[in-house]
């Protein structure tokens, strides 16, 4: 296991990074039509797109046809797919418009503002028509604010056996904890965190991990297909009996569980070797991971906020 030094730096690392949006509101709700000016940011990869919504209706406001409209009613949508608020900005972008992860050097491209490798990323806002297959927001941020203590809830089960962690929370750390994610204010979130974290010496019960398949994009439907099982930190070593020709194996000590073991494993067909990404590799807050990388420690450093370690599968080729 890293020292708590070396996987603070890491999540440093990660909360630290950003990703350029270029937002355009709905030409068919504009006055302008497709002449509006684009909002432009850089943000947090950790954060969620609404809470971007009352800078955007306020930027907004003078080029919406319908002024009554409210900061709770927006909603963003990538190639004609609306996409789920309650996910963080960094994984939707995995998903749907991650260019070559871990490249080292950014490509300046004059892509159409149709390519979703390009940077910056381009999404458009609605502030009219909701989608049917997603939750509405309100006016006070507690349908964001309860969906994400729920994934948090989720995540501390699987790493403790019990939700009694979160559930026995004081009211001030519980929505400190989604205060803190944001305000991007690590200190505060990484003190309520180890609260619910088990110590370095203990191991998870099992590490809160999901995997990504990306569908084609389609304009009639945002759903996704998400791989998850129960994942221990730990699983026994498998040795080859050499005296035998028989391939029988036996179960000796325990070695700390993969991403590569992981996905080899959920998705052998993708991960035909628990070493070496073949013909697909895992990506996670836009860099490819080691195959090697314990999943435990990848949790430890690397989970979005709410504790869970998005990973997504992209195809090699």
């Amino acid at each position: 296991m890293e020292s708590r030094a070396s996987l603070g730096s890491i999540q440093k690392a990660v909360w630290d990074g950003r990703l350029p949006l270029e937002i355009v509101l709905a030409s068919s709700e504009s006055r302008t039509f497709d002449k509006t000016d684009p909002y432009l940011i850089a943000f947090p990869r950790i954060s969620y797109l609404p809470s971007l919504l009352p800078k955007l209706r306020a930027f907004f406001s003078h080029f919406l046809i319908e002024p009554n409209s409210q900061s709770h009613d927006g909603w963003f949508e990538f190639e004609g797919v609306p996409l789920k608020w309650h996910y963080p900005v960094g994984l939707l972008f995995d998903l749907y418009a991650g260019a070559d992860p871990a490249s080292k050097t950014p490509t300046r491209s004059n892509d159409s503002p149709e390519s979703g490798s390009s940077l910056p990323w381009r999404l458009i806002v609605h502030f009219s028509d909701w989608p049917n297959d997603l939750v509405r927001l309100d006016a006070d941020g507690m349908v964001m604010n309860d969906a994400f203590i729920n994934s948090v809830k989720e995540a501390d089960f699987l790493r403790n056996g019990t939700a009694k962690g979160i559930m026995s929370l004081s009211k001030k750390d519980s929505s400190g904890l989604w205060n803190a994610v944001q305000k991007l204010d690590l200190v505060s979130f990484q003190r309520i965190s180890n609260i619910l974290l088990p110590q370095l010496s203990q191991p998870f019960r099992n590490v809160p991990i999901r995997i990504f398949l990306p569908l084609p994009l389609d304009a009639e439907s945002s759903s996704l297909k998400v791989v998850q099982s129960p994942l221990p930190p730990s699983i026994p070593v498998l040795s080859m009996q050499s005296s035998q020709m028989s391939s029988s194996r036996s179960a000796s000590t325990l070695q700390p569980q993969t991403v590569g073991t992981v996905l080899h494993t959920l998705l052998p067909n993708l991960f035909p070797s628990r070493r070496t990404p073949v013909l697909a590799k895992p990506v996670l807050h836009g860099t490819v991971v080691p195959m090697s990388a314990p999943i435990e420690e990848v949790v430890r450093s690397s989970a979005y906020g709410d504790g869970w370690a998005y990973l997504v599968v992209r195809m090699i080729g």
